[in-house]
């Protein structure tokens, strides 16, 4: 005969599993929502026709963004 306190824990093992199996649907949802939807990226070529980018813009943008990250 099981005493109560190996039933208790045996069905504490079977919620984590339950937890378990539906953290994992869970993800997998999520995951099916974040894939590609078979859609064009947009682009910013028609945005930014005409506009030229130096190498200065590019060092200044790195180090803007750097600041913030404390890199």
């Amino acid at each position: 005969m099981k005493s109560a306190a190996t039933e208790s824990s045996v069905d504490m093992l079977h919620k984590i599993e339950a937890m378990e199996k539906d953290i994992i649907n869970l993800k997998l949802s999520v995951l099916k929502k974040l894939s590609p939807s078979g859609k064009k990226p947009a682009t910013f070529r028609g945005i930014l026709k005409g506009v030229v980018i130096t190498d200065e813009d590019i060092a200044f943008a790195k180090k803007s963004l750097n600041s913030k990250t404390g890199i």
